[in-house]
C-alpha cells in the first residue's frame, strides 16, 4: 500500500491510499450535501433563525477551501474546472 506523509504544525503522519480515498469520498459527500441545500426554499423565519449557523459554516468552508487550493497551487499545480463532455 502506498503511503503519503502529511506534515502539520502538530507533527507529521502517514496517509495510505485507502485513507486518501476515504477523504475524497467524504469531500464528494460534502459537495453533494451542499448541492442539496436550497436556501431560496427556506421561509424568511427559518433563514433568520439559521443565519448565524449558516454564516459560520460558510466562512469556515471558505477558509478551508482557500487553504486547500493554496496548498495545491504551492506545489505548482493548477486547479481547473472539469471540461464537460
Amino acid at each position: 500500500m502506498r503511503q503519503f506523509a502529511v506534515c502539520r504544525p502538530r507533527g507529521c503522519y502517514s496517509l495510505s491510499n485507502m485513507r486518501t480515498n476515504d477523504v475524497m469520498a467524504r469531500l464528494d459527500a460534502a459537495v453533494s450535501a451542499l448541492g442539496d441545500l436550497d436556501v431560496s426554499a427556506w421561509s424568511e423565519d427559518t433563514l433568520k433563525e439559521q443565519l448565524g449557523e449558516l454564516s459560520t459554516a460558510l466562512v469556515a468552508l471558505d477558509a478551508l477551501l482557500t487553504r486547500v487550493a493554496d496548498e495545491v497551487r504551492a506545489r505548482g499545480l493548477r486547479i481547473e474546472e472539469p471540461v464537460s463532455a
